[in-house]
């Protein structure tokens, strides 16, 4: 299967508030006036040659976004003497951080330190949205990047989570019931590996649908780090089908299909399975508002000159 031909380019746009948490839309513009551009071919590169990509931005923008805010903190790495986030067992699976390495060097040789490694993460999930046919929305910039990694910091809601559970995190961030719903719709694309759902599988879950099961489980039977679509029916498109497929019970994750099952959830499930363009333009806004948790601006935070390490001249602290 070629996977470029599940990608669908049709883009939408929305337009937004143009200022949000003392960020600013066109924040770069007399300072690096290519800065989104640059980004922006850079993350059509890598989607070209993996559209798993979009899943995997949107995974690391919601990682970082949920621990410190939206500050770049997972990009760190660990070093001899001190860890970071990269380490933490929920980020241990997250990916696309060469991609925006490419970006930042592209940067840093037409703007030397003026644009944040936290906003090219939000920039590039942007662009790989709009790249597999979601919503091409305006998001304001002007993020720095933080001073901190510290592993023990990532407690983020896992698969296996209750709806009121994962609704308690959401709305720690400021987030209400509609924008988690939303925002877990990112499940529209990427994959999972078994191991974040085989409690799905033994004993049976009588909420899967008997054929998705049986497929699961010869799949998951051959090695738990085994891989399966969240969406069975468009997995590299963004679109609605992701509703649609809880609503038949063919959720992958836990938690996915509670968002079906729940009396308080359930109804936003169907409105968007029915609605796609609602789904769009919900997201969008979502992901706004996603990008300016906890944000640091001004003089906070530093821009730095390799996403991966502090600026030397300002040590982290672990």
């Amino acid at each position: 299967m070629q996977m470029n031909s599940a990608v669908s380019f049709l883009i939408f746009f929305f337009v937004l508030p143009l200022v949000l948490a003392d960020l600013q839309v066109g924040f770069y513009d007399s300072t690096c006036p290519q800065a989104e551009s640059i980004v922006q071919q850079v993350v059509q590169i890598a989607f070209s040659k993996d559209p798993s990509i979009t899943a995997a931005f949107l995974r690391m923008h919601f990682h970082d976004c949920f621990v410190r805010g939206c500050d770049a903190s997972i990009l760190i790495d660990p070093t001899k003497n001190n860890s970071s986030e990269k380490v933490a067992g929920p980020n241990q699976t997250v990916r696309g951080y060469n991609v925006i390495d490419k970006a930042k060097k592209s940067l840093e040789a037409a703007c030397p330190l003026t644009v944040s490694c936290a906003d090219i993460i939000t920039l590039a999930t942007r662009d790989s949205v709009a790249l597999a046919g979601g919503p091409n929305y305006t998001v304001p910039t002007g993020r720095r990047d933080g001073l901190v990694s510290n592993p023990d910091d990532v407690n983020l809601p896992g698969p296996g989570i209750s709806v009121s559970g994962a609704l308690s995190s959401f709305t720690d961030k400021g987030m209400d019931i509609n924008e988690m719903v939303t925002l877990l719709g990112a499940h529209t694309v990427g994959f999972a590996h078994c191991f974040f759902f085989s409690d799905r599988l033994s004993p049976p879950d009588p909420s899967m649908d008997p054929t998705l099961f049986a497929k699961l489980n010869k799949t998951c039977a051959k090695k738990a780090s085994a891989t399966v679509f969240l969406d069975q029916s468009t997995a590299f498109t963004f679109d609605n089908q992701f509703y649609n497929q809880i609503l038949l019970k063919k959720g992958i994750l836990q938690i996915d299909q509670e968002l079906a099952l729940d009396n308080s959830t359930a109804s936003i499930v169907s409105g968007f399975a029915s609605n796609g363009l609602g789904f769009q333009d919900s997201f969008a806004k979502a992901m706004v508002k996603l990008g300016s948790i906890e944000v640091l601006v001004g003089n906070a935070g530093e821009i730095r000159k390799s996403c991966s390490a502090f600026n030397k001249k300002k040590k982290g602290v672990f």
